[in-house]
């Protein structure tokens, strides 16, 4: 049930003497005002293929336990694939007083095909309805996603590809810490989205649960078959409980939770290219296609689209809380707050979406300055745990190293100088453990290719893990030019 990205569709105002499906108990209109306001047609009509999938399940499924003719069935069926292709075709008259995409399309199908319509809503309620067409539609979400984050998976890895043997700083606190290699910090990014892509196959099992025949609350006296239904729309397994199947939104946080994680990773990167692409740190260049100029200064050129994604990331937490807060006291079983949940669900799913798919391409076209990112891991301290590491392995216990370490770190800022600067004479005022050999310790290669531990930076485990990774990522594309 794939569907391009959605534009708002037109619809009808309503007119205040139309007659509602539901309206026999009623002797008054409704309000025009409760019209606008309860109505989710405006939002919800993007759910329509999968609303008709599920109708002309269950109408087959009707006909096979011979609840309704085949015959009836047959017409039904017909009458909403017309109605899928005028839909598809902007050519559906969505009506604001039908409510919702459920009775809209129903309505349409009793003028269409007569009154053998109306048989379709037998044995079922909108409350399993659209419990069905929202798990359809999370279900298609969690697939192109994760094939969206796999293509910004095979990005990071082409970069890293490129970049395993350049040296750039790692930082703590945004301090210089240890020196590592860019191409082992670009896949600390691969770990995070690919973690993303598993929360969301994990999501997918739960999602993957029919809720149709669960009726209004209850169930239904009528002798469906609902293995049939859910071996047609390809679901894994059956709600065991009626009242749980049509007020469970679970499946919705869990998919909203899972993007915004995704949103948090991404910030988290985002961040990271507006820091590096400024002037303080000439890390990189983002290309011009995915930053803007300034409206009064025309030196200017902003990574607005990395500042965007970190922007957007609230927009998708904010649609995490905003179904939370809806479900948090709501009684069994459905309850019009439900309706709700739609607008935030949807929105989180464009925004991750489009927000992985702008960033791969951004990422794509960064320029890497690798002379840049050495001159800043050639920081005079940055090799200072090396230092102490050298010691341990004289004998010396880590604390005691710890504080020489400390004291030829100062005395280094006495002389203004770095540690590889300092003379032997002065390492030996610290500690008669060290050596000439201290200075082969202290280089920015030494620190990087003795950390060979499980995990570790060193050349030979980053090598070791990108060809893992490009056995299972073939490449995204052509390799830009670092300097």
């Amino acid at each position: 049930m794939r569907q391009r990205k959605a534009k708002k569709r037109p619809v009808a105002k309503p007119a205040a003497t139309a007659k509602k499906p539901w309206g026999g108990r009623f002797t008054e209109a409704t309000n025009a005002l409760v019209e606008e306001f309860t109505a989710s047609i405006p939002y919800d009509w993007r759910l329509y293929a999968y609303d008709i999938a599920g109708s002309i399940a269950h109408a087959a499924m009707l006909g096979e336990t011979g609840i309704i003719s085949d015959r009836e069935a047959r017409k039904i069926i017909a009458g909403l694939k017309d109605i899928l292709k005028e839909i598809g075709a902007g050519r559906f008259p969505f009506r604001t007083e039908l409510e919702d995409i459920h009775m809209n399309i129903e309505h349409r199908l009793i003028r269409k095909i007569g009154p053998v319509g109306g048989k379709l809503h037998t044995a079922r309620s909108r409350n399993d309805q659209v419990a069905l067409d929202i798990r359809m539609y999370v279900r298609d979400e969690i697939l192109k996603l994760r094939e969206l984050l796999l293509g910004l998976e095979r990005t990071i890895v082409d970069l890293a590809v490129r970049e395993q043997d350049t040296v750039m700083p790692g930082y703590t606190h945004l301090q210089r810490a240890q020196p590592v290699l860019f191409g082992h910090h670009l896949l600390a990014y691969y770990e995070m989205f690919e973690r993303d892509r598993g929360r969301l196959l994990d999501c997918y099992r739960r999602v993957n649960i029919l809720p149709l025949g669960s009726g209004a609350l209850a169930g239904t006296v009528l002798p469906i078959d609902r293995k049939f239904v859910a071996n047609i729309l390809g679901f894994d397994g059956l709600s065991e409980n009626s009242l749980d199947a049509v007020s469970d939104r679970d499946f919705a946080v869990e998919f909203v939770a899972a993007c915004s994680q995704i949103m948090i990773h991404i910030s988290r990167m985002a961040e990271e290219l507006v820091l590096w692409s400024s002037a303080e740190f000439g890390f990189i260049t983002i290309a011009d296609a995915f930053t803007t100029g300034s409206s009064i200064m025309p030196q200017k050129k902003n990574p607005d689209v990395a500042e965007l994604s970190r922007g957007k990331t609230g927009r998708v937490v904010g649609s995490l809380m905003a179904l939370l807060t809806i479900l948090k006291g709501l009684p069994l079983a459905y309850n019009r707050d439900m309706q709700e949940d739609k607008e935030p669900l949807f929105d989180a799913a464009d925004t991750v979406s489009a927000t992985v798919e702008v960033v791969a391409a951004m990422l794509n076209s960064v320029t890497v300055h690798r002379g840049a990112m050495r001159h800043a891991a050639e920081d005079g301290f940055i090799t200072a745990t090396d230092l102490a590491d050298y010691l341990v392995r004289k004998g010396l216990p880590f604390r005691q190293a710890h504080e020489v370490v400390g004291r030829a770190v100062l005395r280094a800022i006495e002389l203004e100088c770095g540690l590889m600067d300092l003379s032997l004479a002065e390492y030996r005022k610290l500690s008669p453990l060290i050596r000439n050999d201290v200075y082969k310790a202290l280089s920015v290669e030494a620190s990087v290719g003795r950390r060979t531990s499980a995990g570790g930076t060193a050349p030979a485990n980053v090598r070791s893990r990108l060809a893992q990774l490009k056995k299972l990522l073939p490449s995204s594309g052509p390799a830009r030019a670092g300097r």
